[in-house]
């Protein structure tokens, strides 16, 4: 019998339907329009016509807005790949300081996720307010190298840095899930751009030597409009694959963390044993003081990388008690390098300098107790993983305001 008319006469039998339909797929495809247009007001043929199409008109809007998203992205990456351009040229001129490329970047990584997030206009307005907020006070700063503004020009970043997980997190800025993805979008942005941007600089070298070959010196006008422009409209693109789930970095990453991790903490162990070994003391040597300092922050980005990227569950593995390590021996160095700092601000006066890093060392060792603390509690079992997440990420604003502290009001008291 035709099965054009076998499901007409199965109308009223779904079990039957679909046993055709898994037997023969196609041959039930071509046949089901037949019998639509004889039966056009059955409820089940409309529930069949919604099934076998709905797949098709998916794709559709799917694809859609990928076009409409990846042309949004190619803009903005060549805004960005213009404007760097262009603020480069002011500084080469000296008419504005280097920290002004961030100005090249940053707004449009932000603009990108504003144009898909599509956030209250509070949120909007305060991006765009504290964005020209930031850029024109940078400029008004004397273009000096005084300690205080140059304590400005690197907590500006650090600023900026916050005002685009505001844009990353929309209206849901006070969510701490949407917090927590903005913290793997960075780590998976950063293995992702470091991926394109090698490919990238070997690029370079080949075209360099293909011109080299033929008695041309093209280096310093490639590096000039072509390696800014790609370096900054290759920042929006990562932006763009990575939020749209590329699996490369977000394979990748969870890897990386649970490889990283053991080796960061074996490492520094010997570290700390050959500097006391040795007899080296932060409190008498300054350069040694910054490097502790920065191996401080090194230990926390790693923390945190692990914690977001590896993932924690409410089975206990072994990634777990690692990461719980690191955040003690973060918080040992912490502990020391506080000492130091209190130590030389009482025996040689205020700085700029001494302060700043006197308030970063207090804001990193209260957020490290409050995630030692949520750990410890999770591997007795007390809590569950939201408290440690919590403890990361409700942290992350302190940070932005304390850079926003020294950005903005250094330059005003210490000058």
């Amino acid at each position: 019998m035709d099965i054009n008319n076998l499901i007409i006469e199965n109308i009223a039998n779904p079990h039957e339907l679909e046993r055709m339909f898994r037997k023969e797929p196609e041959a039930f495809k071509k046949s089901f329009s037949y019998a639509w247009e004889q039966n056009p007001d059955s409820q089940v043929l409309a529930v069949w016509y919604e099934r076998l199409h709905f797949k098709e008109t998916a794709n559709t809007e799917k694809a859609s807005l990928l076009q409409k998203d990846f042309l949004s992205m190619g803009i903005l990456a060549i805004l960005a790949g213009i404007s760097t351009r262009i603020i480069f040229h002011f500084v080469e001129q000296q008419a504005i300081t280097e920290i002004n490329l961030v100005f090249g970047i940053l707004p449009f990584i932000a603009a990108y996720f504003v144009y898909n997030n599509n956030p209250k206009k509070n949120v909007l307005y305060t991006l765009a307010s504290l964005f020209l907020i930031s850029g024109v006070y940078l400029n008004l700063l004397p273009l000096e190298e005084k300690d205080s503004i140059i304590l400005a020009y690197l907590h500006l970043p650090i600023f900026l840095w916050v005002l685009l997980g505001l844009a990353f997190t929309g209206n849901k800025y006070g969510i701490g899930s949407t917090r927590l993805a903005y913290l793997k979008f960075n780590g998976e942005f950063c293995i992702l751009y470091a991926s394109m941007a090698i490919s990238g600089m070997l690029l370079t070298a080949l075209t360099m030597q293909l011109f080299r070959f033929v008695g041309l010196d093209i280096e310093e006008f490639y590096f000039k409009n072509v390696v800014l422009f790609g370096a900054a409209a290759l920042a929006v693109v990562a932006a763009y694959l990575v939020s749209k789930n590329l699996k490369l970095a977000k394979n990748i990453a969870p890897y990386i963390a649970k490889i990283f991790s053991p080796l960061v903490l074996v490492t520094l162990l010997v570290y700390l044993i050959t500097v006391i070994w040795v007899g080296k003391n932060p409190f008498l040597d300054r350069d040694f003081l910054i490097a502790f300092n920065g191996i401080l922050l090194s230990v926390l980005a790693v923390t945190i990388f692990s914690i977001t990227e590896s993932g924690i569950n409410e089975k206990k593995n072994i990634s777990d008690y690692i990461n719980f390590a690191l955040i003690v021996l973060a918080l040992i160095i912490d502990s020391v390098a506080l000492s130091a700092i209190v130590f030389r601000l009482s025996s040689y006066g205020i700085t700029p300098n001494r302060l700043a890093v006197l308030g970063v060392n207090i804001l990193i060792w209260a957020n490290l107790i409050w995630i030692m603390l949520s750990y410890m509690r999770f591997l007795q079992n007390k809590t569950g993983p939201s408290t440690i997440q919590d403890a990361v990420t409700k942290y992350l604003p302190v940070y932005g305001l304390w850079a926003a502290f020294v950005t903005f009001t250094f330059p005003l008291i210490f000058y």
